[in-house]
């Protein structure tokens, strides 16, 4: 098959899904083009059958803020009818699964697109009154809808009352090429433990319930907290750890291509989230067997499960998640047995080819031409 990936280029969530699978599609034989405003952080490197298509917005004075819905829908046409494609597989509802319609009517319908909702085209922008109509009708008139979660269709249905027929194909991870970590003695002394948190550093990713978990934490037991990543409130952060007297015991790293080898010296990773539609990073940190402490919000319940892969507290209450990551470092064996309990259940539950066969299925079922309505009881 020849398909086409849109995406944004993020360092987690649905940058990171929609370059993995089409790094996996393209292993299988497929030809594959991805199409994002930058490369996208998982694009390193040559890669076999896969093709980068770089959407740049117009800067023509008439056009303000940047017209990007209208770029992209113009240059999928143009690879599209360029390359023969036969899907395009668009990432988020707006503006890739609106956008792709747009090209698809440009071709005269000789393009099957297939969308996969990822959470806050749902959760955020689509239960905004004003994007509400666009997200509806990118879900109803696409050829093929997938959702990350049980919850994330749940909440579709509630919020359009649309998308019964949308299958629900989770995220994935591969097996670690290399679980031994080099960098644990510069990250923390010998005998202190390493709380890990990954994110955008977004308001909902509540990066100060972070801090003030770890504060409970470190009362009890030596421990060093590394935070990866970028974002608004980093600066508040790392504001608060200068101020309190913190900042020789939290290490913020910035944006990090290789979270691995961070992730291969982790005990614990803290997922303290007001909402999260999969929970992605958690399921990485899983995945090199080390068991998370989370909020029990969205579809993180589908991939944590209570006391034996990590624990669920209730979101906000930092003094549970402090007391649930003290149950886990202060006895080495639990946290030894949740940790491969968390192994086993990432690289089982949610491995690669499996999910990836769901979507070669996906891709092949719309290539019939049976375009289910999304209509609840359709």
């Amino acid at each position: 098959m020849r398909i086409g990936i849109s995406c944004y280029a993020t360092f987690g969530g649905s940058g990171v899904v929609a370059t993995e699978v089409g790094k996996a599609l393209a292993a299988r034989g497929h030809e594959v083009h991805i199409l994002s405003p930058a490369l996208p952080p998982r694009l390193v490197g040559f890669e076999d059958r896969i093709c980068f298509h770089e959407v740049t917005a117009s800067p023509y004075p008439l056009f303000e803020g940047s017209p990007f819905s209208i770029a992209l829908a113009s240059k999928m046409a143009d690879v599209a009818s360029h390359y023969g494609l036969e899907i395009m597989h668009a990432h988020y509802a707006i503006p890739h699964a609106n956008a792709a319609l747009l090209a698809r009517m440009a071709l005269e319908g000789n393009l099957k697109v297939v969308t996969t909702l990822h959470g806050t085209d749902i959760t955020v922008v689509g239960s905004d009154p004003s994007y509400l109509p666009m997200v509806k009708l990118a879900i109803r008139e696409s050829d093929g809808v997938t959702a990350v979660s049980r919850y994330l269709k749940e909440e579709t249905i509630r919020t359009f009352g649309l998308g019964d027929s949308i299958e629900v194909i989770p995220n994935f991870v591969r097996t670690p090429e290399s679980p031994v970590s080099k960098c644990r003695d510069w990250l923390a002394p010998k005998d202190c433990a390493v709380l890990v948190h990954i994110s955008n550093f977004r308001p909902v990713k509540r990066v100060m319930d972070v801090i003030h978990t770890f504060e409970r934490v470190r009362k009890n037991v030596p421990a060093r907290l590394v935070m990866v990543g970028d974002g608004p409130d980093r600066a508040e952060a790392e504001t608060y750890c200068r101020e309190h007297g913190l900042g020789s015991e939290v290490r913020f790293t910035g944006k990090q291509l290789d979270v691995g080898s961070v992730l291969a010296c982790a005990d614990l990773f803290l997922l303290p989230s007001a909402t999260e539609s999969f929970g992605l990073a958690a399921l990485e940190a899983m995945a090199y067997g080390v068991p998370v402490v989370a909020a029990a919000v969205g579809g993180v319940p589908e991939v944590i499960r209570e006391g034996l892969d990590g624990f669920l507290c209730p979101m906000g209450d930092v003094d549970a998640m402090g007391a649930a990551a003290l149950r886990i470092l202060q006895e080495p064996c639990a946290r030894a047995r949740m940790g491969e309990s968390a192994r086993k259940h990432a690289l089982g539950d949610f491995a690669e080819d499996p999910v990836v066969d769901r979507y070669e299925a996906m891709y092949e079922k719309v290539l019939k031409g049976t375009r289910k309505s999304m209509a609840v009881g359709g």
